[in-house]
């Protein structure tokens, strides 16, 4: 068997990865071609989604993925490259930070699901040069359901939260 080292630039080249609008990037690798109709969703989705999509996301050790949020519940998944560090406000404020990785000992996990509605950031552990993960959603993701936020709104809504939601916010 050929043991390659995996490199983020190899993984970018291999899968004709993008850049992602809240950093990092990604490919879109599944998404399904059944939909829910509208009707059949809460009210907060704007039309009808596919039962689920999934993509490829890496993120170097010098980017982030800002503050955002989407519509639906969001599960991460560790492929390769080094801890990846989650941060989530939930809807009552409260900040937790999950580790994403293959370190079981060192508390890292596999998955991890963010809930739909919560503001959320990642970005690789002081240790890692590089995060290669992916995202699966359902309903599946669509671009009308993505929030950036705003660091200001952010910080005014969650000034506890201030010096993270400074350091991981672009606008």
């Amino acid at each position: 068997m050929h043991n390659q080292a995996i490199n983020a630039a190899a993984l970018i080249a291999a899968y004709n990865m993008l850049p992602h609008p809240e950093g990092g990037f990604y490919k879109e690798t599944y998404r399904s071609f059944e939909t829910v109709d509208k009707a059949a969703l809460p009210a907060r989705f704007k039309g009808d989604r596919s039962f689920s999509t999934a993509i490829y996301f890496l993120l170097q050790q010098e980017n982030f993925s800002a503050f955002h949020r989407i519509q639906s519940d969001e599960c991460w998944h560790f492929y390769a490259g080094d801890c990846l560090l989650i941060h989530v406000i939930d809807v009552n404020g409260q900040l937790t930070t999950t580790r994403l990785g293959c370190s079981v000992l060192n508390g890292e996990l596999f998955q991890f699901v963010v809930p739909a509605g919560c503001w959320f950031a990642s970005e690789p552990a002081a240790e890692s040069s590089f995060c290669f993960v992916g995202c699966t959603v359902s309903p599946g993701f669509d671009f009308e359901d993505f929030e950036l936020a705003g660091r200001n709104k952010l910080v005014t809504q969650y000034p506890q939260h201030a010096a993270i939601i400074n350091r991981l916010t672009r606008v």
